[in-house]
């Protein structure tokens, strides 16, 4: 797999996981769970595509 297809497939994740804490009462910290780590992964494959890091 591509890395663009592992963020994909990760960022798809984060957005279930966080949907699945709306939707179960009483999950608010996996909806907080799931958009941290939405946001650190955006984040990640946004720094990769500039070639922030992963340099080789």
């Amino acid at each position: 797999m591509t890395v663009v297809k592992v963020l994909l497939v990760l960022l798809a994740a984060w957005i279930v996981i966080g949907l699945l804490g709306l939707i179960i009462k009483g999950l608010f910290w996996l909806f907080v769970l799931g958009c941290v780590a939405f946001t650190v992964t955006s984040i990640a494959g946004a720094a990769q595509r500039k070639k922030l890091i992963g340099r080789r």
